[in-house]
């Protein structure tokens, strides 16, 4: 193999590595915080993830503001908890009517 190849493959490496590092760096500085301020300065969003707590692998529980109000979701089990705003008294369960019992008349 010829040196010259062997420098221009060297060469040719070290500027796509550096091309991709030059493009890592521009997306930590620019990428995920730059495209949510022009999304936000778009839209105001009705719903927000106020905070997320990672119960185990298969559930997760996320606190939520959907307009003012904040709800409690949990993730992975295809359940809700407390959807109820926080304001509202959570709905009781009816009592059912007591039966009615009746003494039997004395026979005479």
């Amino acid at each position: 193999m010829d040196v010259f190849l062997l420098i221009r493959a060297v060469a040719a490496l070290a500027v796509t590595l550096g091309l991709i590092g030059l493009a890592a760096v521009a997306l930590r500085k620019f990428g995920p915080e730059a495209l949510n301020r022009i999304v936000s300065k778009r839209r105001e969003r009705r719903l927000q993830v106020v905070e997320t707590l990672v119960l185990d692998p298969a559930r997760r529980l996320v606190l939520c503001r959907l307009d003012g109000e904040e709800r409690l979701v949990l993730l992975g089990d295809g359940r809700l908890l407390d959807w109820t705003p926080a304001g509202a008294p959570s709905p009781s369960p009816v009592p059912s009517p007591a039966p009615v019992t009746t003494q039997p008349e004395p026979v005479v």
